[in-house]
């Protein structure tokens, strides 16, 4: 799964659509950069990230289903998962909440973010 879908996915569960108001999109990138740095060479942190991901797809799953029941549950599970990542990771999600999550920026910020995705798997 794309972490910026697991990113913006969990923020938006708070925030009902992206802002008007765009973020500084070099800023973003440097702390996409650093975010994967920090969390890739923290085992807890990358743990926590993992175990985000995962519930992410599953809240997924479950609002496709329409079982909003079971996608809440897994999102207020997901947020205290969430809160093991640190301040870092919860300024970086509600930056990409502002983002449209169709654009390139998005797209692009998304393909640094991957990098976590990838280590999930290992």
């Amino acid at each position: 799964m794309k972490v910026t879908l697991v990113v913006a996915g969990l923020v938006m569960c708070a925030m009902p659509g992206y802002s008007q108001d765009q973020p500084d999109i070099a800023k973003l990138n440097a702390d996409a950069e650093k975010l994967v740095k920090m969390t890739s060479s923290d085992k807890q942190q990358l743990q926590a990230y993992c175990e985000v991901a995962d519930l992410s797809d599953q809240i997924g799953q479950a609002n496709e289903d329409d079982d909003t029941e079971k996608a809440d549950a897994l999102s207020k599970k997901a947020d205290e998962v969430q809160k093991k990542l640190g301040p870092e990771f919860v300024a970086l999600a509600e930056e990409l909440s502002k983002l449209d999550p169709n654009s390139e920026e998005s797209r692009d910020i998304g393909t640094i973010l991957d990098k976590l995705d990838e280590l999930c798997g290992e």
